[in-house]
């Protein structure tokens, strides 16, 4: 037992720089207390001694602002780093390496007993504020970026983001790369892929158009085409500038 809470102890100062010393750490970072407090609560837990396990745990969610279930299985090497606002759920389960900010929720989505919170796997780092939420798998290296709301399972070594979450990086694992917050170096922005992917299919059409109208005059020399008015479109134009060059081209 001892050992297995000085792994836990020497995961602080793997993954936060602020950790100087052992003693600062046991008296002054509210994650370990919470750490601490529930793998006391998790054997009495295991041992039906569910109220004074719960009583525990209630304890703790008063000392630390983070409420864990005394019922969660928790992996070693486990760090909550600021920790206010944490909440983890009956029948959620963390491996190990693993790294939750303020703010996390594992969650569950029914009411039905059984299996209602989400599993992650080892090495998986869910940003601030993040909600993981159902009976879902956060694979092994996942990445949940801060804020996002994850309600599908996650793919090992990827990266989400979003509200709901998205897939925007199928990384491959690598477990020795710490990426706080869980954000990764090349991050991408899904609606700013999505408005290139727009505009490239507006420029294709466009072309196209152009081919169509060209055929038609090869085909009908005399007949004449209706006019393809252009529109200014600037983005360091104002409506004033935008408004005088369409005046323009109607003169």
């Amino acid at each position: 037992m001892a050992g297995h809470w000085r792994a836990d102890l020497d995961a602080v100062f793997a993954r936060d720089p602020a950790a100087r010393n052992r003693l600062e750490v046991l008296l002054t970072y509210p994650g370990v207390h919470a750490l601490f407090m529930h793998r006391l609560a998790h054997g009495l837990w295991k041992r039906r001694w569910r109220l004074l396990a719960r009583s525990l745990a209630a304890f703790s969610r008063f000392w630390t602002g983070i409420e864990i279930h005394p019922g969660a299985c928790i992996g070693q090497r486990f760090f909550i780093d600021h920790g206010m606002g944490v909440v983890i759920g009956e029948t959620a389960e963390i491996g190990d390496d693993c790294t939750l900010y303020h703010g996390v929720t594992l969650g569950g989505t029914s009411w039905q007993p059984g299996k209602r919170h989400p599993t992650l796997g080892n090495g998986v780092i869910v940003g601030a504020g993040a909600k993981v939420l159902g009976p879902i798998m956060v694979g092994d290296q996942a990445r949940v970026g801060s804020n996002a709301v994850v309600v599908k399972s996650v793919p090992a070594g990827a990266t989400v983001v979003g509200i709901p979450g998205r897939v925007v990086n199928k990384g491959e694992q690598h477990p020795d790369n710490f990426e706080a917050y869980g954000l990764t170096g090349q991050m991408p922005d899904p609606v700013a892929r999505a408005i290139e992917c727009m505009l490239e299919h507006m420029h294709r059409q466009d072309a196209e158009i152009t081919q169509i109208r060209s055929g038609l005059q090869q085909l009908q020399p005399r007949e004449a085409l209706m006019p393809v008015e252009e529109i200014a479109c600037s983005l360091e134009a104002g409506p004033d500038s935008a408004e005088q060059g369409t005046s323009k081209q109607n003169t």
